[in-house]
């Protein structure tokens, strides 16, 4: 068998495309490696949300261009992900070596792709498409990364338009996923082993609002035959309930939410299902009112507020993990204050951070006059992970002495002592000396101390 390798960068979405990759390329005899020297097919699957993520991208191609030149004539290389989608031709002018480009919307032209570059043929395939590749998807399995939790992408593509982001011109528009696939998906990494199932999505709990606004031809079809659209008003968390039904000891997350889309039914239902994990990624991007409004993000710092409030009210235990930015384009010190004071004020367990950094074709890259210099956003994004640090550590302390459910995803010896990792419903970490691999096995730890990052226990 041929040998591939992929380098995977970004997010879940792009680890889940990469399984999907891996999984039709076993179809053709080529068998996953984890050495790129020894690959037949190198790929990497890039990520265009920051231009450092962008420039590690093609500097990766560039030392695979010197292998085919200097050691490996034979070697193909292929360009994936949202950076592929987005530069498209650019890529084979400032890499020839490269033999594919493959974007975001066509990830099942795989198959073809490899069938016309083994003929010797250079191929681009980025045409963006308005639909789920549903169809092709049954055609393949799924080789996904051995571990606990299985990622199924529900729906593709976002329509927020935030000044900030590249992903709509990268990922498309908000397209669903079918629930029949999604729900096989389930069943089948259920029944290969894994304890938890994430569903992914840019806006995730956007899940179906597509499925009302039929096509043209569809809704005369359906006219026409008096025909009812079934997926009509079927959204996330009846998707939550039919995966909750789904027989097994396992447990289902959803990441990441849009704040104003979270629905009163959404959280209930979290509450009412005990499949459904205590956790919520809902990012802010900033504390600032007058800077959410630059973003184009459609609330304020009030209704976050709110939001917030009402899911730590309904959800016992629940987590809350959020996104913020550090010196968007007219950031004031005061706007940026709010921010740190917004962390206190929801008291965010934990958050991702970044400083802002221009993508071409968005609203705020063309405000250059507004760039914020980068010493300063440095010195922001210093203090913007102080605070997230000292709140995570506050957070933890809450559980010290608690016993608490744990999934174990890894064994491992740390420092000459054995210990069991693992998460808890609400996605905290906990770290656990024990000298037996327990990995994919529930057990109950009583929580006897805490780090910055994670919990520290003992088994019950």
């Amino acid at each position: 068998m041929k040998k591939v390798y992929i380098e995977t960068m970004g997010c879940q979405m792009n680890k889940s495309d990469s399984e999907r990759m891996f999984g039709m390329l076993s179809h053709f005899d080529y068998e996953q490696t984890q050495d790129a020297k020894e690959a037949d097919l190198v790929m990497v699957n890039t990520c265009s949300i920051r231009q450092l993520s962008e420039d590690k991208a093609f500097s990766l191609i560039g030392v695979w261009g010197q292998w085919k030149k200097t050691v490996k004539p034979d070697l193909k290389i292929g360009f994936c992900g949202c950076v592929a989608q987005q530069k498209m031709k650019e890529v084979f002018r400032r890499a020839p070596y490269v033999d594919f480009v493959l974007g975001t919307h066509k990830i099942y032209s795989l198959p073809e792709i490899i069938k016309k570059i083994n003929a010797g043929e250079r191929v681009l395939e980025c045409e963006e498409t308005h639909k789920t590749e549903d169809a092709k998807a049954a055609n393949f399995e799924i080789n996904r990364v051995q571990g606990v939790n299985a990622w199924i992408p529900i729906t593709e593509g976002c329509n927020n338009f935030c000044t900030y982001c590249i992903v709509p011109y990268t990922r498309g528009r908000e397209r669903s996923r079918t629930p029949e696939i999604i729900i096989k998906e389930a069943k089948d990494a259920i029944s290969a082993g894994f304890k938890e199932i994430t569903l992914l999505g840019q806006n995730v709990d956007s899940y179906g609002k597509d499925f009302a606004t039929k096509s043209k031809d569809e809704a005369s079809d359906s006219q026409a035959n008096n025909e009812t659209n079934p997926l009509e008003n079927y959204r996330l968390a009846q998707l939550l309930r039919d995966l909750n039904a789904i027989e097994g000891n396992f447990r289902i997350r959803f990441v990441t939410s849009y704040p104003t889309d979270i629905t009163d039914e959404l959280i209930d239902t979290v509450v009412e299902l005990d499949k459904v994990c205590e956790y919520f990624h809902i990012p802010m991007q900033s504390g600032s009112s007058e800077v959410l409004k630059k973003m184009n993000r459609r609330y304020n710092r009030e209704t976050y507020a709110k939001i917030v409030k009402k899911v730590r009210a309904k959800v016992p235990d629940v987590t809350i993990t959020s996104d913020f930015i550090a010196g968007f384009p007219g950031e004031t010190e005061e706007q940026f204050e709010e921010t740190l004071t917004a962390i206190d004020e929801f008291e965010l367990d934990y958050s991702n951070t970044a400083a802002y950094s221009p993508r071409e074709k968005t609203v705020a890259a063309k405000w250059v006059d507004k760039f914020i210099a980068e010493e300063v956003k440095t010195e922001r994004l210093a203090r913007l992970n102080e605070k997230v640090r000292e709140n995570c550590l506050k957070s933890n302390k809450k559980y010290v002495g608690r016993t608490m459910e744990v999934l174990i995803e890894n064994f491992e010896n740390h420092k000459g002592t054995n210990v069991i990792t693992g998460r808890t419903r609400n996605n905290k970490i906990v770290h656990i000396p024990h000298d037996t691999n327990l990995t994919g096995e529930f057990v109950n730890a009583k929580i006897t101390g805490t780090k910055t990052w994670y919990l520290q226990g003992e088994l019950v």
